[in-house]
């Protein structure tokens, strides 16, 4: 069982089939995989409270963490796989409407236009506090005020007229719904949507941005009681593969090999600039000073 966050539903349809493939070859034994997807906090409290997973494939560090510090998941998990156990990388980016009717082109046009913004909830959703950490990198380019920095915030939450749980859900509000101007999606989450959608959207890509580490991880626990080490360890190492990395951005993902990255410069722009959640002192920061109760974003938000 992988339990995943919302927008790699895709992905893992065909990955599982080629990863079926593989294990039949490699061991001559079947493997059914089952999938769970939803908002990824969500999914990790899910799973820290008894929800079935042999692995975890989130949308944050942050969300691993939480599933390790349920006893679940050893110790250094992060150093388990290559790149800190992110696979494929992503990033932030705007999908607006055909002909982009309110001329978007970066952060500054979501606050200084009337433009009605559509993102997830960063309380529940790891895309959200992706989404939430690439503005915030794109007005510290602009000040080192944090009043200013907060002002803009405020301003961009201030337009966001629904704010669902996961980033599935803010995609589905944007596409089928038909709700708001500008969706601050997940990349690969803007490409599936122009993919099925011809000529009806298009992505922009902001001149600032942050580097988005999806992570996985086996659960130890889990994989232990269900005799399934071994096959969960290979369906992650398997990720790395050269035929995987491809599918990978296929569906929209950076793969963080970086030469097979390289073969998809037509697909991704390499060179936006990308903050890390290591300009912002790796996970554990970043949740206490934005996200946990009380942190920026119920400051701006008004939920304090």
């Amino acid at each position: 069982t992988n339990v995943s966050y919302d927008p790699t539903r895709e992905l893992y349809e065909q990955y599982n089939k080629i990863f079926q493939k593989h294990w039949k070859e490699k061991t001559g034994q079947d493997v059914d995989i089952t999938q769970s997807h939803g908002g990824s906090g969500k999914q990790a409290l899910e799973v820290a409270n008894g929800l079935e997973a042999d692995v975890v494939t989130l949308a944050l560090e942050y969300d691993v963490d939480a599933i390790q510090d349920a006893g679940l998941i050893d110790d250094g998990w992060v150093d388990e796989f290559p790149e800190d156990s992110a696979p494929y990388t992503s990033t932030i980016v705007f999908l607006v409407r055909k002909g982009n009717p309110k001329n978007i082109k970066d952060w500054d046009d979501l606050v200084n236009k009337k433009v009605e913004i559509i993102t997830p909830d960063p309380k529940s959703s790891g895309g959200a506090c992706w989404n939430f950490l690439a503005a915030l990198s794109y007005i510290k380019e602009q000040t080192d005020d944090e009043k200013e920095q907060k002002a803009f915030l405020q301003k961009l939450y201030s337009q966001v007229s629904v704010m669902d749980s996961g980033a599935r859900g803010s995609t589905t509000t944007f596409v089928e719904n038909q709700k708001g101007d500008v969706l601050i999606a997940w990349e690969n989450e803007a490409i599936t949507t122009m993919k099925s959608y011809p000529d009806e959207y298009a992505m922009i890509t902001p001149s600032v941005s942050i580097l988005a580490q999806p992570s996985v991880a086996i659960v130890d626990d889990n994989a232990d009681a269900n005799g399934t080490q071994e096959v969960s360890r290979e369906y992650l190492n398997y990720l790395y593969t050269d035929d995987a990395q491809r599918l990978a951005a296929e569906y929209g993902y950076r793969p963080s090999n970086e030469s097979i990255l390289k073969e998809f410069s037509d697909r991704f722009d390499l060179n936006v600039k990308l903050y890390t959640i290591k300009d912002y002192g790796g996970w554990n920061e970043a949740y206490k000073n934005y996200f946990d109760d009380g942190a920026m974003f119920d400051e701006i938000y008004g939920n304090e």
